[in-house]
């Protein structure tokens, strides 16, 4: 039994020593990708938007690589996803509202 203690013991050490560096790496990019937009972010998002809108009008968004139309996709997944996960959060059930 006082084995078991022990390598549990070094295994706990040696996932803690191994998943430090990751979590370093999840920190610096959670700092960045979840931190609400600023105020001097508004004029790139304007752009963005501005620049969707002509591609839309123009029919510049078939001239996108299959890389960029897998990326966008998944975006898109990812933030119709997000809006579902809010709602069931908002109505705190997942099935339906409360009567």
């Amino acid at each position: 039994m006082a084995g078991l203690v022990s390598k549990s013991s070094e295994l706990v050490k040696l996932g803690i020593t191994h998943a430090r560096p990751v979590l370093q790496v999840w920190l610096q990019y959670a700092k960045v990708e979840l931190t609400p937009p600023s105020f001097k972010d508004i004029p790139a998002i304007r752009s963005g938007f501005s620049k969707l809108i002509t591609s839309a009008r123009t029919g510049r968004y078939r001239e996108v690589t299959v890389r960029e139309a897998v990326i966008n996709t998944l975006v898109a997944a990812e933030i119709y996803c997000w809006f579902f996960v809010g709602e069931c959060i908002g109505k705190r059930r997942i099935v339906a509202y409360n009567p």
